[in-house]
């Protein structure tokens, strides 16, 4: 794809805005119809089929996390995380087909609730499509740098 990685990083920021909007339905508009995300439980792992996962949503579990996260009476998110997001470091790993490309960036996240404040670090690969104006994500995948630590409760995307 000869997309520009200033587009790039426009679209993976506005991605990391919506999540910390709590904007979860444009977030999950912004996947392809078979899009997935996948938040691996050990470093390096190379398929989510193998073991357990720390989120591994296809489309249909995607439209479930966001129908979860966006229901008043959600008890994992009473009082409801407020995030911040940074995205840094944004490099295009390699061109797919003519309108495909799988770009790398560094994440950062704080998410407070409840008196608490929690940091999460690590590195996200996207594989993105050209789509019209812009980029759909055809999937998402986050490593965090604690991949294989004990997480109380993840709810909210990365």
């Amino acid at each position: 794809m000869d997309a520009q990685l200033h587009d790039l990083e426009a679209f993976l920021i506005f991605e990391a805005r919506l999540l910390d909007e709590r904007r979860f339905e444009e977030w999950l508009a912004l996947f392809a119809d078979d899009g997935w995300y996948w938040v691996p439980i050990e470093p390096g792992q190379q398929s989510p089929h193998d073991t357990v996962s720390l989120m591994y949503d296809d489309r249909r579990l995607l439209e479930t996390r966001v129908r979860r996260l966006s229901h008043p009476n959600l008890h994992a998110q009473e009082p409801p995380s407020r995030t911040s997001h940074i995205v840094a470091n944004v490099t295009v790993e390699e061109n797919g087909a003519a309108d495909e490309c799988t770009v790398r960036s560094k994440l950062h996240m704080i998410e407070y609730r409840r008196d608490a404040q929690r940091v999460f670090g690590g590195t996200c690969l996207h594989g993105l499509r050209r789509d019209g104006d812009g980029f759909s994500i055809l999937w998402k995948r986050v490593d965090l740098v604690n991949c294989e630590s004990v997480h109380d409760g993840l709810s909210v995307p990365f």
